[in-house]
């Protein structure tokens, strides 16, 4: 292992303590608590029947939901996606993984995951600087066929980059480097923030170079710019301008909406439960992904995962995403679009 990689596997593993850290939370209210439903008092239906069913990468969800991108590239972070991957096969969603770059580049396999869920979407995970440098193909197919991944997610995080000790500064050539992945038609590409969301028109170009879908991966959730900052030694009062900077991801899917009604649109950044993530499919987004919330519970009672303690909070926000339906008197995902929203108590 070399001592870049050595660097690497540090870094990702006081991610994992510093993601679980309250110190490092995004200040400000949730922008997801301006939404509201009309509430249906006679819904004439039986809760047990709410139908939540869709799919992803050609592949039956038993609810639009995706445990989002954590981590990758130690042993520590293998025991965690080990845990996500079985929660995610039994419950029949999709799972993202972590960046492969530091795993790839120790000759670490996550083939493995794949064998614990063979039925539902795995998404790969590649960093937007990694493919825009020379390798960057090489790696990004090293990475869907390691884990014969039903799509590839390319993250972009400027401003994690900007703050992190180790960051690369250099973000020329990320545009036209996705549009070469996409040209190879290796698998389908998604597109990611990290915790800033992505604006209408970053989103146009993104569909314009033919992703399969975008991220918005809006500000509210996990911030990264804070955990960055958290180990920095020095210049940190440089960053505490920018410490919450980015879009809402309420604000980031509420602008796209009516932009993109053939696109699929992907919300996480904030999602705290299934109210929150119903609120966020109401909006357009077909798939909702989950990361903070999910980790927090997977470590809760020690540093071992707990496969039983994340299978239950699953369970949990599904079953308020079909509360949410059933409250609006919604038998399935596609009725309950049709249903009447309240922006800061104005229709939309």
């Amino acid at each position: 292992m070399t001592t870049k990689s050595i660097r690497a596997s540090s870094r990702k593993d006081a991610h994992i303590d510093l993601a679980l850290d309250p110190e490092t939370n995004s200040e400000g209210k949730n922008s997801f608590d301006r939404m509201s439903f009309r509430h249906c008092a006679l819904p004439e239906l039986d809760i047990a029947t709410i139908d939540l069913t869709t799919s992803f990468c050609s592949r039956h969800l038993s609810a639009p939901m995706m445990i989002g991108a954590m981590t990758g590239g130690t042993a520590r972070a293998e025991a965690i996606n080990r845990a996500l991957a079985t929660v995610a096969q039994e419950k029949k969603i999709a799972f993202a993984v972590g960046s492969q770059r530091a795993a790839l580049e120790n000759g670490q396999s996550a083939a493995y995951l794949r064998d614990l869920a063979p039925d539902i979407p795995i998404i790969g995970n590649l960093g937007g600087i990694q493919l825009a440098q020379s390798t960057g193909l090489d790696l990004a197919k090293a990475a869907i066929d390691d884990l014969q991944a039903d799509a590839i997610a390319i993250h972009l995080n400027p401003l994690q980059e900007a703050v992190q000790p180790e960051g690369e500064s250099d973000w020329r050539g990320v545009r036209d480097a996705i549009a070469n992945l996409v040209r190879t038609d290796t698998a389908p590409v998604i597109v990611k923030e990290v915790g800033a969301g992505i604006s209408v028109q970053v989103a146009k170009e993104l569909f314009d170079c033919g992703v399969m879908a975008v991220d918005v991966a809006g500000f509210g959730g996990t911030n990264w710019a804070r955990i960055e900052a958290a180990r920095r030694r020095y210049d940190t009062n440089l960053f505490i301008p920018f410490l919450d900077w980015g879009i809402p991801t309420l604000e980031c899917l509420l602008s796209m909406r009516g932009s993109f009604p053939d696109q699929h649109i992907i919300a996480s950044g904030g999602v705290r439960h299934g109210l929150d993530a119903m609120r966020a499919f109401w909006l357009g987004a077909e798939t909702i992904s989950l990361a903070g919330p999910l980790l927090a519970q997977l470590l809760r009672h020690n540093k071992t995962p707990s496969p039983d303690s994340l299978s239950g909070l699953v369970d949990q926000l599904q079953r308020q995403m079909a509360l949410t339906l059933f409250l609006t008197g919604a038998p399935d995902l596609a009725a309950f679009r049709r249903k009447e929203a309240l922006i800061d108590n104005k229709l939309i």
